[in-house]
This record gives C-alpha cells, structure tokens and sequence, in this order.
C-alpha cells in the first residue's frame, strides 16, 4: 500500500482500470487500497450517499463479469476469509464522485492522479483511432493502384507455362546386347 503522502504513480492506476459494459471502471477494493481506506468503509460511505452515484456512476458487477475478469481467485466462501460480496465497479464519473464522499486531502490527491490516468488513457485511443483511420484510408486509396499489379501476378501464377520442344539435333546412345558386349550408336534427330 502506498504511504498517505505519496500521490499515486500513473502506472499503477492505469493496471487497475477495466473495460466493463463498455465503459472504463475500477473496482472499488483497488480504490480502497488507493484511498488507504477499507473497502467496507469506503462501500459503507458510497450507501450513505446513493443519490450521488447513480448506475452511470457505479454498478455491482455480476458473477459472470466478475468470472471474466479473472478474479474468481478473489473470492471466498463465506465464513473463509477474503471478499465474500460482488464488488462494486465504479466509472470515471463515479470516482471524482468519491472524493466528495470522502472527504480527505488523501482523496483529493488520489483523484487528480486516477483522472489524469483515465484523461491519459483517452487521448491515447484516440491517438490509436486516428492511426486506424489513416492505414484505412492509406489502404483504400493504395488497393485500387495496386489491384492491376495483384491480378496479373495472380495470372501469371494461375496460367500454366506450356513445356517447350528442344531446339536443334540431339543425338541419343542406344546400347544393344547383341554380340560381345559391343555398344552400338544410332544418331536420331528430334522433330
């Protein structure tokens, strides 16, 4: 756990941030951890203060969405230790939200880095999209000069190379048993 004073590193926060019903979350023992507070009493302030976080704000994960994320290590049997509830994910409005319900300058810092590190994250897709865009556009406009080029490389591999007759007098050696062992050569032209 980092210590109270330090503001939290970009990379750390970045591991922490899901895709989930198509927006980015983070789950709220990883927001605990970051707060440095437990996660029962950080669940315990967001429920004193439902109003504030709506389901575009925060939403239970299901036992599938919580499967496919790999946690299902994370959890344990009732009465066995460990988590024993779904967790709640929380969406980037939802954690500038908790820094209101926390009410700590831990908060306030931890909140400035998880919003630097989402604003991060979306400038970067956005930096891929654009990449995206452009290999399209460079793919569309470099098909059509290159298709010609493509079919006929295509049809010289397609269309089958006819065998050539040799050109010229070429002399074949027949060797006969006959008498003695002798070779005998007979010289044929081919037509």
């Amino acid at each position: 756990m980092p210590s109270q004073n330090a503001i939290v590193p970009p990379a750390l926060i970045s591991q922490k941030i899901f895709f989930v019903r198509g927006a980015r979350v983070m789950l709220d023992a990883d927001l605990a951890r970051l707060y440095g507070v437990a996660t029962k009493n950080l669940n315990k302030a967001v429920k004193r203060n439902t109003s504030r976080f709506p389901s575009d704000f925060m939403f239970q994960l299901s036992p599938k969405e919580l499967h496919s994320l790999g946690f299902q290590s994370g959890t344990s049997k009732p009465g066995r230790g460990g988590r024993r509830y779904v967790p709640y994910a929380f969406t980037e409005q939802g954690v500038a939200m908790l820094s209101s319900v926390l009410r700590s300058s831990r908060a306030v810092q931890v909140n400035v880095a998880i919003m630097r590190t989402f604003v991060r994250l979306r400038e970067m897709l956005t930096t891929h999209e654009e990449l995206r865009r452009k290999i399209d556009a460079m793919e569309k406009r470099y098909d059509a000069r290159f298709r010609t080029v493509f079919e006929t490389i295509r049809q010289m591999l397609e269309t089958p190379i006819p065998a050539k007759k040799p050109i010229g007098f070429h002399a074949r050696l027949e060797y006969s048993r006959k008498s003695h062992g002798s070779a005998k050569t007979s010289l044929n032209s081919t037509k």
